[in-house]
């Protein structure tokens, strides 16, 4: 067992013991290693520093990531590069369905990076990833965490629509905080689109970090936001800091507290709920197909 790196500003505080992962070992971590290498794939275990990759990784799934590594938005909780993407794959699609085909997964997620640039913000590479994935592996059942379209409902049906079963957008944080921790999105505009994503008949999920200096009741408002309009699955997991240009994490929520909110989220109507300082957005997402 290793801790987890922490910047300066973090060593003032008293590292918790919980905060700890496995490194990376094993057969089938050296499998999905090699397949990703070989397929040319970006993976957002890898680009977001994700603390569970060894364990994922370990039992044969990893996060696919879409339309590159570079990402247009700079969101000040994000390890993602961003710039101004060059990379527009056409074969992207087929490599991701024949990587998840050579790995036999039962559930597969795939996420993106923001392509504003883009007239359809990547919708058509979306589209075709699903449909080659299900042609490929008609079986395996799919998760699509995808970006904020910036109101392009067109881009929006044309991602949804190819047979996914369930479509997760992270809302992040609290609405007090979207201005500093989400600067190019908007708190109103991302609860609309888990709402059109109902509307279209579609499972939703959404992703919420905490330790950003959100108080409870911030949290209890943003779960009834998301019940509001149509969310049935949420995961909350700890903030940690990817790079001292990032936010400081200003609190390190307890496991006591994560189960209290895991027990308010149902009590206010969500399906699911996944809670825990290591949870992230994809973290046993193949629990939320039911």
């Amino acid at each position: 067992m290793i801790e987890l790196p922490v910047t300066e500003s973090q060593e003032r505080q008293r590292k918790p013991k919980w905060l700890k992962v496995k490194l990376p070992t094993g057969e089938n971590y050296r499998m999905v290693r090699e397949l990703v290498d070989q397929h040319k794939l970006h993976t957002i275990c890898e680009s977001g520093n994700c603390p569970n990759m060894g364990e994922c990784w370990g039992e044969g799934t990893a996060t696919f990531m879409i339309l590159g590594n570079v990402c247009t938005r700079s969101c000040s909780f994000c390890a993602v590069a961003t710039g101004r993407p060059t990379e527009l794959d056409l074969e992207e699609p087929f490599r991701v369905a024949e990587a998840i085909k050579l790995m036999g997964v039962k559930h597969a997620v795939i996420t993106s990076v923001n392509r504003d640039e883009l007239a359809d913000r990547g919708a058509a590479i979306w589209n075709r990833t699903v449909t080659e994935v299900k042609r490929l592996s008609p079986q395996t059942t799919i998760e699509t965490l995808i970006p904020d379209v910036k109101s392009n409902w067109d881009a929006l049906e044309m991602m949804i629509s190819p047979g996914q079963e369930v479509v997760s957008h992270n809302m992040e944080t609290v609405k007090r905080l979207y201005r500093l921790v989400r600067p190019q999105a908007k708190y109103e505009r991302s609860l609309e689109q888990i709402k059109r994503t109902k509307d279209y008949g579609k499972r939703t999920k959404s992703g919420v970090m905490l330790g950003l200096g959100e108080s409870a009741e911030e949290v209890y408002e943003i779960m009834d936001d998301l019940v509001a309009n149509g969310c049935e699955i949420l995961t909350l997991g700890q903030y940690l800091q990817p790079t001292r240009m990032h936010l400081d994490v200003q609190e390190y929520v307890t496991p006591e507290m994560f189960d209290h909110y895991r027990e308010i989220g149902l009590s206010k109507g969500f399906l699911y709920v996944e809670s825990g300082p290591l949870v992230r957005s994809s973290y046993h997402a193949e629990r939320h197909v039911f």
